[in-house]
């Protein structure tokens, strides 16, 4: 089984004596994963996934938001199945738009594996699909998924170990509702392309699957700069 240092800043509790007096400093066994690096990677990815789709407006349990990598391995194992890892939700403000993430294997992914995973899901009445790649997907892969009947996106599982909207220096981001938009434009007369533009490949228009046309407000915190909002139109 293998032993790596873990992020998650959970900790087992073992305490080395040292000779001697109870209540001395932690050994490193305590700083320890004992699981294994599958589990922890698979635990870390699936985290931000759920954050993601919290963010983007689906209804998540804060319980998937709060469960530890214990928790997780008392559930999924130290070797998950990507079958149970299999995540499907629905949106808030309308539940019969559902989504599904699917964690593809380790094998490259072929054409032949697009057009199985398309018949499984085929009936399941989504309006989303998330594939979260280990592996390279080759051309005729992509250019399968153009044939479904909805929009597909694709994460490498390595982009999701940290989710990127809470890093410190990340400057907070707000989706604007289409209304939200109009008002902005009439406000201060201005057409789409008068904003600042975010590319649709934007890591942050990625994480809450923007499409073009969308306009994100950004607030950049003081201690940094001193223009404090800004708005960016999808491109």
């Amino acid at each position: 089984m293998a032993t790596n240092f873990a992020n998650s800043g959970e900790v087992s509790g073992h305490v080395c004596n040292d000779g001697g007096a109870e209540g001395s400093q932690p050994c490193i066994k305590s700083m320890v994963d004992e699981g294994s690096v599958e589990s922890h990677r698979f635990y870390l990815a699936r985290k931000t996934v759920w954050e993601m789709l919290k963010d983007r407006g689906y209804n998540v349990a804060d319980s998937e938001l709060t469960r530890s990598i214990t928790e997780f391995r008392s559930v999924f194992g130290d070797q998950p199945d990507l079958e149970r890892l299999r995540i499907s939700v629905s949106l808030r403000s309308n539940p019969s738009k559902k989504i599904l993430v699917v964690f593809m294997g380790t094998n490259d992914i072929r054409k032949a594996t697009v057009c199985a995973l398309k018949g499984q899901i085929l009936n399941e009445s989504l309006s989303g699909l998330i594939l979260i790649l280990q592996s390279k997907m080759n051309s005729f892969a992509l250019k399968e998924l153009k044939n479904f009947p909805f929009k597909v996106e694709l994460f490498k599982i390595a982009d999701l170990y940290v989710n990127i909207t809470k890093h410190f220096l990340m400057p907070k981001h707000e989706v604007l509702t289409a209304e939200e938009k109009q008002k902005l434009l009439k406000k201060y007369q201005l057409e789409d392309k008068q904003l600042p533009q975010m590319l649709q490949t934007d890591p942050i228009a990625r994480y809450y699957g923007l499409e073009k046309g969308q306009v994100v407000k950004v607030t950049y915190s003081e201690e940094f700069v001193q223009f404090h909002e800004q708005y960016r139109c999808v491109v």
